[in-house]
This record gives structure tokens, sequence and C-alpha cells, in this order.
């Protein structure tokens, strides 16, 4: 990557759609929009609107780092075809950027050392995406790993926990806590993640650039009537 040129990040794994053209901690253009159903909509109009802010055009990027999930299969999807499409434009690597670890990155410029939390999304009704971190040495570690629990095994798991995401919901009618809702980070940091911990995710590939899946997909056949 030519560290002279931006990278392009594009997080749109939830609500939150956001696009940033990333120099270093000193130097980049952000925007998000903080919308239901609005990445279809918003997502090139916001880049765009970076180029055009940053004076450049959509080829005189570095890379491209894109939240990768888990979340939203519809929100994964467009952005993953906005960083394919853009990618293939420029002849530039694409990265596909977990998306609770580049969140749990995001916090520990927030949080204390040592501090511990739970980033927790809806799955659907009944399920919820589930890891537990802690903060260490200005990073994160896993205390439990990404992995899918239900509802009531979410609501034990995370009593008397910090916990950011979109699944509060389940805990504030259960009395537990108050949770933080923020259900993804925004693209300054998935493209902080991937300087620091994805060098080796670029690929110029495309046709193997897909969003993280940790749930088989089921198709459900229609009864006849």
């Amino acid at each position: 990557m030519n560290e002279s040129k931006p990278m392009l990040a594009i997080e749109t794994s939830e609500t939150l759609c956001s696009a940033a053209l990333y120099y270093s901690d000193l130097k980049f253009f952000s925007a998000n929009i903080n919308l239901k159903h609005a990445h279809s909509e918003k997502l090139f109009e916001i880049i765009n609107f970076l180029f055009e802010t940053a004076g450049l055009k959509s080829n005189e990027i570095s890379a491209i780092a894109v939240s990768g999930g888990p979340g939203s299969f519809t929100g994964l999807r467009i952005g993953m075809a906005a960083a394919k499409g853009i990618a293939y434009g420029a002849g530039v690597p694409v990265a596909v950027i977990p998306t609770f670890e580049a969140m749990a990155y995001q916090l520990t410029y927030y949080l204390n050392e040592n501090s511990e939390f739970v980033i927790a999304n809806r799955v659907n009704r009944d399920e919820v995406y589930y890891a537990k971190f802690q903060i260490s040495s200005n990073s994160y570690i896993f205390v439990n790993d990404l992995t899918i629990l239900n509802n009531e095994e979410f609501v034990l798991k995370a009593d008397g926990c910090r916990v950011f995401g979109n699944a509060v919901v389940l805990l504030n009618s259960n009395g537990k806590q108050s949770v933080i809702n923020i259900d993804s980070p925004s693209a300054e940091f998935i493209a902080k993640w991937a300087i620091k911990f994805g060098k080796d995710k670029f690929n110029l590939d495309y046709n193997y650039i897909e969003p993280i899946y940790i749930k088989e997909f089921l198709i459900k056949e229609r009864k006849k009537k």
C-alpha cells in the first residue's frame, strides 16, 4: 500500500452508514449517517462527498477496508459490493475487517486499562451475537470468543457487565442494567484496525471477499395450503 494515499474505509454492518478516507490519526476525512435502511441510498453519497472534500478521485486511494460482520446481511452486502466496485476501478486491494474487533479496538480509546466489556448485537428475535473483551496494553483481548447465544443465555452471561450493542432492549426489559447502544465502529476505526492488525488481510482477488458469517443460513420451505 502507498502510505501517501489514503485508505477508504466502509462500515455498514448495522444502522450506522459510515465511510472514511484515512491517512493517519492526524489526517482523515469521515462522514456518518445513523439511519435505518439508509445504506443503499446514502453510502455512495457520503463516499462521493468525502472524495470531493478531500479533492481526490476514486482511483487515488491505496486500499479499501470494509466491515465484514457479524451484522445485518443486507448492510454487509451493500458495503461489500461498494468496496469491490471501487476497488476494481482503482486496482487496489480490499481487506474484510472483523466488526466486533474493530469496535473493541475503538473502545480501547475510551475505557480504562483492564476494563472488561461485552459487545452484543441482535441476530434475530431469539438470538444475539456475543463476545467479551478486556482492555490490555492499549489494545484488547478476548475473554469469550465471538459466538451466538439465545436471549436467555445472553441475559445471564451479561449480568453485571458493561455492554455495548443493540441488544440493549433485552437487558433493559429484564431490569439488569443500562446498556450503551453503540452497535458498530465508525469507519475511521475500521481503517485503524486494518493498519494495526490487518496487513495480511488485503486481497486483490475480489471473488474471495465476502462477509464473515458465524451462523448458517437456513432456507425454510413454505408449507403448501
